[in-house]
């Protein structure tokens, strides 16, 4: 009996077109990034009874089309741009068009078949939406602080304007976030496990919240390759190189980064850790990267089992 080819589909996805190619088939076509152009490309893929279907993160972009395709029951793994660039540039592929990078994504769901992983739902993306649109003011506002000390006269006052109206921007986004986590059960319990440890507050515990909604789901490695804190050897022959961090999520990196300096120094587990290694020779650096996995092992171990923190208790480590 023979055997049916099994179809991988590439999409592309820019502002205004949705470039697709299908393996081993070799169709190529182009759709409109509208939502009439969504619903049919949709209708179209559901006939082709696709094994996978590839796209890349792109900020936003491809979110309406993914959400689309998962509703249709339609397999959807979203990958990390610089995996695709990684194997384009392993085929030896180096032009790069819209039709070039779709067929690429298709190849690259045939050849690697990444993991298959569900996009937020629509509350959880708002919620991202929110907390994305408060980095946003943080870091207006960091700029204006730093032009207040250069500025003089009528332009000092300006700034100061904006950066009052900034301030009562970032209080509003703070309720509107509040609010989001008090009208969901779930999430208000999640949030007062996170912040049980001392070193998450209350916007690290709405980040972690909005993006990292696998915590608690995953064991310890995938929990650690998944934010980039799993380390990497770097070794050829005989020459042992350093381990070193990379890829995964940086938001939550640079999160935990900043939980990691403030347990060092309030948390006596974390500080009794980092002391520790500091004093067995690790740069300090290399002691803050541990101590930035060691508290999110922890808090997917409290998540998980829905406990607080308890420092007399080392289950959670």
């Amino acid at each position: 009996m023979e055997k049916t080819q099994e179809t991988f589909i590439g999409i592309d996805v820019s502002k205004a077109h949705l470039d697709v190619h299908s393996l081993p088939s070799s169709e190529a076509w182009q759709a409109d990034n509208t939502p009439a152009g969504i619903i049919a490309l949709v209708d179209k893929l559901l006939l082709c009874k696709p094994r996978l279907v590839v796209m890349e993160a792109t900020g936003g972009l491809e979110i309406p089309l993914a959400c689309a395709l998962m509703e249709a029951g339609l397999p959807v793994a979203v990958v990390n741009p610089r995996q695709a660039r990684d194997f384009s540039k392993a085929m030896g592929k180096l032009a790069k068009t819209d039709k070039v990078d779709a067929r690429l994504l298709a190849l690259f769901g045939e050849r690697i078949r990444p993991e298959v992983r569900p996009l937020k739902d629509a509350e959880q993306q708002l919620f991202s939406q929110l907390l994305a649109r408060r980095r946003q003011l943080v870091d207006m506002r960091v700029a204006e602080q730093n032009r207040w000390f250069m500025a003089q006269g009528n332009v000092r006052g300006n700034i100061e304007q904006h950066l009052e109206w900034l301030k009562q921007h970032i209080d509003d986004v703070d309720k509107d976030l509040g609010q989001f986590v008090q009208a969901s059960p779930a999430w208000k319990a999640k949030e007062d496990l996170l912040k049980s440890f001392k070193g998450v507050g209350r916007i690290a515990s709405f980040t972690l919240l909005a993006t990292l909604p696998e915590l608690g789901m995953l064991d310890r490695k995938e929990i650690a390759a998944l934010a980039g804190l799993a380390p990497f050897n770097r070794d050829s022959g005989t020459m042992r190189g350093k381990r070193a961090i990379w890829g995964g999520r940086a938001e939550v990196r640079n999160l935990l980064y900043m939980v990691a300096l403030v347990a060092s120094r309030s948390n006596e587990t974390i500080k009794r850790f980092y002391e520790k290694l500091v004093q067995a020779g690790k740069p300090k650096k290399v002691a803050l990267t541990a101590c930035m996995r060691k508290i999110l092992t922890i808090l997917n171990a409290m998540v998980r089992d829905n406990q607080p923190w308890n420092p007399q208790r080392e289950q959670h480590a």
